[in-house]
């Protein structure tokens, strides 16, 4: 809902700020007084094309902003999610626009920058505007069928061909995939083929590249320890036969010194002595340390081989996994990959046989259901049509004709709403042919049939309805003609919200809130002025609309008849 606009220096307004409530508000006054510069900024705020002339005469810049409250779930919080656009969708929507002395123009929703493109497109899910020049909305064909869809209440049909849709598309994209991989498995089989034959005589197991380069290092420290105590083995080999030659040397000594004359105690054969003593027990020790490096030597459970081996392994893992690009880790899992993908090229057939069965019952799901919905919409189609029918004799319609058409696409044109193309259509005389709204239809006529379609339409409609704009829709008829178009335009406004620019005083006695527009100033200075009239005031100025420059009290006796009904 729209609940405000604020205007700045566009065309003959200087400042102006309107609040606007629900139902049906009319705006009167008299030709030229500026009504449509109200709609002229309404639509600058909400994407229109917007020129130079918009900016009030000495003023540089002009400004509109339109202030929006849709309901939490309405289109255009899901339209500023895909723009890009933060906001609150507990507070109000804010469409600013201006434009500049030389053409140049902004955009902002709510107060960040954005394109023109942004505002028309929230511009076009928040309002529609039917007059005598401009009708929007109502000429877009793709509005056609949500409008048929919600007028026949198809919604749960609609839902089940969507769920058939996401199927098909899901069957088809399963059966693409498996071929997709049927395919590059058959030309990689020989590859595949060559590889798992070589994992398989490999055998890796997780974990175990760490595992071999663990033992690899206890065992290569074992080697060299086992060097090491080979070494000091070697350093002995020798030292007993020539430490016992030592003591049988220096024993031959001492019996020599006892022989040349010298004491037994003396200090020659003590020293003597004491040597061979010395060497004796060192000998003794050198046996033992000996016998000790040899223990130490068998107690190494060392194997010359097992080490080999091990290096064998982890080099050979090493090499298969540079040869296929991965890391040692990753031969299990490329190992039963290349398994998998060579179990799915041999039963490629098989499966894609399966999906090919599954897509075609799906799309045969779907085209039931899009024909079932098709049905309905033609149905649907034909109560509008009478339902339009119906509302045209009353708006001076009555010698032409409505009808909607439903359009069966081919399959490859379908979609998840169905497979059909609605678009309404008119023949405005008798024998003439059928065509689209806009190129049959005059301006009055265009902005009577939207009101004719409307109020058939009224009440059937799901969801967040946009605000409706008609812009002199009475145009040219009066009368009974003008209190049936003040009689459905207050019907749409009890759904909706309604914005009416009229001279008629039988639309304007069915508004809920009435705004007279008019010029003030002098000959240098003319401003457009926006009045929101009372209950009284409302009375003068239907009166005036009724009786022209001279208001009588008859005249005002017959708007209050007019209110009162």
């Amino acid at each position: 809902m729209l609940i405000g606009l604020w205007i700045r220096d566009v065309v003959l307004i200087e400042a102006l700020d309107l609040p606007i409530g629900p139902g049906l508000t009319a705006l009167t006054g008299e030709t030229g007084a500026g009504k449509s510069i109200i709609l002229d900024a309404l639509g600058l705020a909400t994407g229109a094309r917007a020129e130079a002339a918009l900016v009030r005469q000495g003023a540089t810049l002009a400004q509109a902003t339109a202030l929006f409250a849709p309901a939490p779930d309405h289109p255009a919080w899901a339209l500023l999610d895909e723009k890009g656009l933060s906001y609150d969708p507990t507070e109000d929507l804010v469409l600013r626009r201006t434009v500049s002395a030389d053409g140049r123009s902004r955009a902002f929703v709510n107060d960040q920058a954005t394109s023109v493109g942004v505002l028309r497109e929230l511009g076009a899910l928040l309002m529609e505007v039917h007059g005598q020049h401009e009708t929007v909305g109502l000429l877009d064909t793709r509005t056609h069928r949500p409008l048929l869809d919600a007028f026949g209440q198809l919604a749960a049909p609609l839902a089940k061909v969507g769920e058939a849709w996401k199927a098909w598309r899901g069957a088809l994209a399963r059966r693409d995939d498996l071929a997709a991989a049927a395919e590059q498995a058959a030309a990689e089989m020989e590859e595949l083929s060559l590889r798992l034959s070589e994992l398989d005589r490999l055998e890796p197991r997780e974990g175990e590249e760490a595992d071999l380069a663990e033992s690899r290092a206890m065992l290569g420290a074992a080697e060299k320890a086992l060097s090491d105590i080979a070494s000091a083995r070697e350093a002995f080999d020798g030292l007993a036969p020539r430490m016992a030659q030592a003591v049988r040397a220096l024993d031959r000594a001492r019996e020599r010194a006892v022989h040349a004359g010298a004491a037994e105690t003396g200090p020659t054969v003590t020293r003597l002595a004491a040597a061979t003593s010395a060497i004796d027990r060192a000998l003794v020790e050198a046996q033992e340390a000996e016998a000790a490096i040899d223990g130490a030597a068998e107690a190494f459970d060392f194997d010359p081989d097992r080490l080999e081996k091990t290096e064998e392994r982890l080099f050979e893992l090493r090499g298969m996994a540079r040869k296929l690009n991965v890391s040692v880790e990753e031969l299990p899992i490329l190992r039963v990959r290349f398994a998998e993908r060579l179990r799915a090229a041999e039963t490629s057939g098989e499966d894609l046989k399966a999906a090919e069965a599954a897509l075609a019952a799906a799309r045969a799901d779907y085209l039931s259901a899009a024909e079932q919905l098709s049905a309905q919409r033609e149905a649907a189609g034909e109560r509008l049509a009478q339902a339009v029918m119906a509302e045209l004799g009353p708006l001076k319609l009555d010698k032409a004709r409505f009808r909607t058409t439903v359009e069966t696409l081919p399959p490859e044109k379908a979609g998840p709403q169905g497979q059909d193309r609605v678009a309404f259509e008119i023949s405005t005389n008798p024998g003439a042919p059928f065509g689209e709204l806009g190129q049959i239809a005059s301006g009055g006529e265009l902005a009577r049939l939207a009101l004719a379609l409307k109020a058939a339409l009224a009440g059937r409609a799901e969801g967040a309805q946009p605000l409706m704009i008609f812009d002199e829709v009475d145009q040219g008829v009066g009368g009974a003609v003008a209190d049936a178009v003040g009689l459905r335009l207050r019907r749409l406004a009890s759904a909706t919200q309604v914005l009416v620019v009229t001279h008629s005083p039988q639309v304007a006695a069915r508004a809920d809130a009435h705004w007279r527009i008019s010029k003030a100033g002098d000959a240098e200075m003319v401003r457009t002025a926006v009045e929101v009239l009372s209950l009284s005031d409302r009375e003068e100025e239907i009166a005036r609309m009724l009786a022209g420059a001279q208001i009588t009290d008859a005249a005002r006796a017959a708007a209050r008849a007019l209110m009162d009904a």
